[in-house]
């Protein structure tokens, strides 16, 4: 592979990269060198709602499906609402897998709670964007949600005003670690894309808005911290980014609720500021989520 292409990387805001330009109607495809062939204009970016009248004909929200990553951040919830752990009999997942679902109801809602479970090797919270993925899913493909919250733990810059304990709604999603040099396929490394709007939610809950990068690292290398500024993001996470990937592949609204457990760009050791304050936060963090249901209940999607 030829490392001296350009770069031509996607800035959702102000960083310093150049924001990418499609070729002209009359360009010619580039043709990768080396690689010998060619690529074809960028198809135009997928709708970033769902249809407007399809979503204001469509009746009140009726499943919901919660996408999380460790147990420690879901058992709050879990708790709250009582939901209970689906057996093996009852089980949406290949054989094997270490997934699990808990289920049951809030006011008119029916909640599906997923997380991917411990690694049967290490016995460890199996977090980050490959089992994200996977679970999410297998669980919309399953249960056909109406609607998708991925909920969790998040590194805040206090650069961008984010301090630990405050909860965000992500406005936009991207990846920080998919580093692919070539034209075109720089951009789908990075994956950016609007979240669905939810701005009702926003104004009446008082939740910060923000945008929400993702990687399979809790820390930052000099190469992420690049990709993160380039992205304009507030927070980052470890799996956001991969269940957006999804929720577009089914065309299911998905909300990204996320509390800050440590400045990445303060003076803690973040491992050290993250295990600190999870307990805590993870118990905000259960407080919005259940602002987030009972706003939701009897609404549509068109309502949020």
């Amino acid at each position: 592979m030829e490392t001296g292409s350009p770069l031509w990387r996607l800035s959702l805001g102000t960083g310093s990269s150049p924001t990418h330009q499609p070729p002209a109607a009359d360009e010619p495809p580039r043709t990768i060198p080396l690689l010998g062939f060619s690529l074809p204009a960028m198809a135009p970016p997928p709708s970033e709602q769902p249809d407007s009248a399809a979503a204001a004909g469509a009746g009140a929200i009726s499943r919901v499906l919660i996408v999380m990553a460790m147990e420690t951040e879901a058992m709050p919830l879990v708790n709250r609402f009582n939901l209970v752990e689906a057996p093996a009999r009852e089980s949406i997942f290949p054989k094997g897998a270490s997934w699990t679902r808990y289920y049951g109801g809030h006011k008119d809602l029916h909640i599906d709670l997923v997380m991917p479970g411990k690694d049967a090797v290490f016995g460890v919270d199996s977090v980050g964007t490959v089992s994200a993925s996977l679970v999410t899913y297998a669980s919309v493909e399953a249960l056909k949600p109406d609607l998708i919250i991925n909920a969790g733990t998040a590194g805040g810059f206090k650069a961008k005003g984010a301090s630990v304990g405050d909860v965000f709604i992500a406005s936009d999603v991207a990846f920080h670690d998919r580093r692919i040099p070539i034209p075109v396929f720089d951009m789908y490394g990075v994956g950016a894309r609007k979240t669905f709007a939810a701005p009702n939610i926003l104004k009446e809950l008082n939740f910060k808005a923000g945008k929400l990068s993702t990687g399979d690292s809790l820390d930052m290398c000099p190469q992420d911290e690049e990709m993160i500024v380039s992205n304009d993001a507030t927070i980052k996470d470890m799996e956001g980014a991969a269940v957006a990937y999804v929720a577009d592949i089914f065309s299911t609204p998905a909300i990204f609720v996320k509390a800050v457990t440590d400045i990445v760009d303060g003076d803690k050791p973040t491992p050290e500021e993250f295990l600190n304050n999870l307990i805590s936060v993870t118990a905000r963090l259960e407080v919005s989520v259940t602002k987030v249901l009972d706003f939701i209940s009897g609404k549509r999607i068109s309502d949020l």
